[in-house]
């Protein structure tokens, strides 16, 4: 008797949560082809590129100065006093900490770059965030994934797709 109640108990649970689950809508977007298409995202993608090449170019700049010191100090150092060398080789040491500062500066996890992106796309990525939940509660949607981050999703059809829908809420496109 005790298993039989155990039974119903389970059948019921199994019964109301495919019920639940089949009452959950989806829709999907691609967040890489809303990006895309963009043009804040386009120009801010530009200006970061070029703020990178800026700064990795005076990164080399530093780099090429620092290996240049020390070419020379290879072919002197014959002729130089002992306090000379140790001179010459502590400015050498000295430019080299002086690079990897200048890319911890811009490049490293909290430098120049990072905190740049952060200025420029996070915003939009919140802005799109906003669309994405004004359109699921307007069209009553329970869950929004993003298919070109699912490497686990083979097919969707093309009606679950919101992304053109999102990018008119933006007023893109």
């Amino acid at each position: 008797m005790n298993m039989k109640k155990l039974i119903i108990l389970f059948a019921a649970v199994l019964v109301c949560g495919t019920g639940f689950a089949k009452d959950q809508s989806i829709a999907y977007i691609d967040m890489s082809y809303i990006l895309k298409n963009l043009p804040q995202y386009e120009q801010a993608n530009e200006q970061l590129t070029m703020l990178s090449k800026r700064w990795q170019k005076e990164v080399d700049a530093a780099q090429q100065e620092a290996r240049v010191m020390a070419t020379n100090y290879q072919t002197e150092q014959i002729f130089l006093s002992e306090t000379m060398r140790t001179e010459r080789e502590q400015e050498i040491v000295k430019k080299e900490q002086e690079v990897l500062e200048l890319k911890r500066k811009y490049f490293g996890q909290d430098g120049e770059l990072y905190k740049k992106r952060e200025a420029l796309i996070k915003p939009i990525q919140d802005e799109i965030y906003n669309a994405i939940q004004d359109l699921a509660s307007e069209k009553r949607i329970d869950i929004v994934k993003d298919r070109s981050s699912d490497p686990a999703l083979i097919y969707m059809s093309s009606k679950l797709d919101i992304s053109d829908q999102v990018l008119h809420k933006l007023g893109a496109k």
